[in-house]
């Protein structure tokens, strides 16, 4: 019985179908062919796509420096303000056109820059000794006025030498009050009728005149020709220079009797009783 067991399973095996047989050889190979690993080959890296452009974002801002106020300088001192038109003696008129601050060996000053047009020449004045220098604002119509109303006066001409005089005449001038060099054109001037004029005498004469037209032009917002032909026409009024009286022809023979200066630079002209 056994026997027959082994063989009839001998024969079982034995008798197994081709295509079974074939199954299994062609699993045996695929397990095969899965079994040895796939070797790794190094592949180099793919480069990284570039990146689009990006706009370059704007610098960032310098750590900002600590803000320093500007100091508002002022536009007025000692009752002046920029832009007004002021006399300022040695000069005559002249306009503020700032007032600053400098240093000056080692201390600070504040200064008021005046510009003289006609002169071409720009000055500095410190605002704490405008008093000292005799700087003024300008005078005002009535004053004006009174000027123009001296010069219809008597010349009066001092009987001394002309050096002397003429000293006089230059601080009047520079003395910076309207009616003083009103002053100096009445007693320089001359008509067309009497003796023509020294060179010194018309040098201060213009000089007095031109001080006196500008500061008149400004104040009447007129220009100097219109200033100076007023001027003129106010002189012309004058005692001696316009029609003349009997009694004012009398004491102009008088005067003229009396001689020449002593230097001889002028026709003499009496003095009037003050």
């Amino acid at each position: 019985m056994p026997e027959k067991t082994a063989k009839t399973a001998a024969k079982a095996s034995a008798a197994k179908t081709p295509l079974e047989k074939d199954s299994v050889a062609k699993a045996a190979p695929a397990k095969a062919a899965a079994a040895p690993k796939a070797t790794k080959t190094a592949v180099p890296a793919a480069a990284p796509a570039a990146k689009a452009p990006v706009a370059a974002k704007p610098a960032a801002p310098a750590a900002a420096a600590p803000r320093v106020e500007e100091k508002k300088l002022p536009t007025q001192r000692q009752g002046f303000k920029t832009n007004e038109f002021v006399v300022y003696p040695a000069h005559g008129v002249g306009q503020i056109l700032a007032i600053e601050e400098q240093e000056i060996a080692g201390a600070k000053l504040e200064l008021f820059v005046i510009n003289f047009i006609k002169d071409k020449m720009t000055l500095r004045v410190p605002t704490a000794k405008v008093a000292n220098v005799g700087m003024r604002k300008l005078s005002d119509p009535a004053l004006v006025k009174k000027a123009l109303e001296t010069l219809k006066g008597r010349a009066r001409v001092k009987r001394t030498m002309w050096s002397r005089r003429a000293q006089e005449y230059e601080a009047k001038i520079n003395s910076g009050d309207i009616v003083a060099i009103a002053e100096v054109v009445r007693d320089l001037y001359r008509s067309e009728s009497q003796p023509e004029q020294s060179y010194s005498e018309r040098q201060l004469y213009e000089a007095a005149l031109d001080r006196l037209s500008r500061e008149i032009a400004v104040v009447q917002h007129s220009t100097e020709t219109e200033a100076v032909k007023e001027i003129e026409t106010q002189l012309a009024k004058s005692p001696r220079r316009g029609a003349k009286t009997e009694a004012d022809a009398v004491a102009e023979g008088d005067a003229d009797a009396e001689g020449d200066d002593i230097d001889g630079d002028d026709t003499a002209v009496a003095d009037e009783a003050a």
